[in-house]
């Protein structure tokens, strides 16, 4: 992909999304709820088809062709993503369903043997279900004590509340990178820095940070960290956990069966050793092979040039919305050229439901998010039922935001005539 000044990055990438070229009740396709979900480039698609087109196949298992060109390109897809994250080592990469099954690998895994009744456990307000469910029900095996961070004014992640939850008590602390309602970017290695002062591990859940900045899991020195394939471009059914290689190894099976055992025995088994021992039966080869492919179409563009760009845009996506007088968003204001949020807006209308908003814009071609987007008691923390959600990415462009504000106006109007 060869960049120019005259060209927007989404002007070079678009024609690589078929999904994006469609009509959507009779107008153009504004797809605007990419922290749900991403669309997929044809590299992926092609790589997913190529899979079980032409060497579809078991993994580990065979010493045949087409087992030989599975497993190597499964485990070339390991490969990918460690360098991707700059892991220390490829065994480091665990792949998984999705990142919730990553945090429940290390709440079931590790926690079980780690936590113990009067331990704490820091979590923050702002955390999606998936990691806050699997840290309650630890809690609630093991008799430890949950503690939350909660927001500043401007809804960030309050760091001064943080250093002063922290002690030596706290065994684990678990937070969100990027908040998927909020769009904070959360200072994650000053958080992961004083949570090792205090002898405790760290889990970041980065599912809305590595689909759109850089991360570094060496530099930022997290324990464990997980994301999900299909927010980076990837297929559903696939994500991955980077966990410190001695910290993976000092850790118990998670599931057992096939593919994880080393030996079995009738009344014992011994395990495989990293990654495998996490990965019990078939995986999925062909998302975890597409995976590998987004990742290299990530990385051919570059994530600096991809966080850029998506910083432009929340720019000027805030600028937009602040002409919309009914609108309120939550979360920090985009400083300079948008850096230092995430590239969405969720957003409030007056008394208009988000699910009403969300309705009508989808008659104008326009797909938003509406509702809690799983971080419930973050909206009863900011006193909202639910929001609606404009994500970007990108593929997206001004010109779709500028459909989107249309679209939004309208339906503000039309609901004021109602109320009104």
């Amino acid at each position: 992909m060869t960049f120019t000044q005259a060209r927007t990055l989404a002007d070079i990438v678009r024609a690589d999304f078929p999904i994006l070229h469609q009509e959507v009740n009779g107008k153009p396709l504004v797809y605007l709820d990419n922290a749900a979900t991403s669309q997929k480039p044809l590299l992926v698609l092609n790589t997913l088809r190529d899979y079980y087109e032409q060497y579809n196949s078991n993994v580990h298992r065979g010493v045949h062709t087409l087992a030989a060109k599975a497993t190597e390109a499964y485990e070339g897809a390991r490969d990918k993503v460690a360098a991707f994250v700059n892991a220390a080592a490829r065994e480091e990469i665990v792949f998984t369903r999705n990142a919730t099954e990553a945090i429940n690998l290390v709440a079931y895994s590790w926690g079980n043997s780690n936590i113990q009744r009067g331990d704490e456990i820091i979590l923050s307000v702002m955390e999606h279900h998936s990691n806050l469910v699997p840290w309650q029900l630890l809690a609630q095996r093991t008799g430890a004590v949950l503690k939350f961070v909660e927001l500043t004014p401007e809804e960030e992640f309050n760091l001064e509340q943080y250093k002063s939850l922290i002690s030596d008590k706290t065994k684990l602390v678990a937070v969100v990178h990027v908040s998927n309602t909020l769009g904070c970017i959360n200072p994650v290695q000053e958080i992961i820095a004083i949570a090792h002062q205090h002898g405790a591990k760290v889990l970041i859940d980065a599912c809305q940070s590595v689909p759109h900045m850089p991360v570094n899991v060496q530099q930022m020195d997290c324990d464990w960290l997980v994301a999900s394939g299909h927010k980076m471009c990837a297929p559903t059914g696939i994500g991955f956990l980077y966990g410190k290689l001695e910290l993976l190894r000092s850790m118990l099976p998670f599931l057992g069966g096939g593919e994880m055992i080393a030996d079995v025995y009738l009344d014992r088994s011994t395990y495989a050793d990293l990654p495998h021992k996490f990965e019990a039966g078939t995986p999925a080869i062909g998302e975890a092979i597409a995976l590998g492919a987004a990742v290299d179409y990530l990385g051919a563009i570059g994530m600096d040039k991809i966080y850029a760009y998506e910083s432009e845009l929340t720019q000027y996506l805030f600028e937009q919305l602040a002409q919309i007088s009914e609108v309120r968003t939550y979360g920090p204001l985009p400083k300079i050229a948008g850096v230092g949020r995430a590239a969405l807006a969720s957003f409030t209308a007056g008394d208009v439901h988000p699910h009403d908003l969300s309705t009508l814009l989808d008659q104008a071609g326009v797909a938003i998010r509406a509702g809690h987007h799983c971080t419930q008691p973050l909206h009863r923390y900011i006193h909202a039922q639910s929001t609606a959600r404009a994500s970007l990415s990108f593929y997206n462009t001004r010109e779709e935001i500028d459909i989107f504000i249309v679209a939004l106006k309208e339906a503000v109007e039309f609901f004021g005539s109602i109320f009104g």
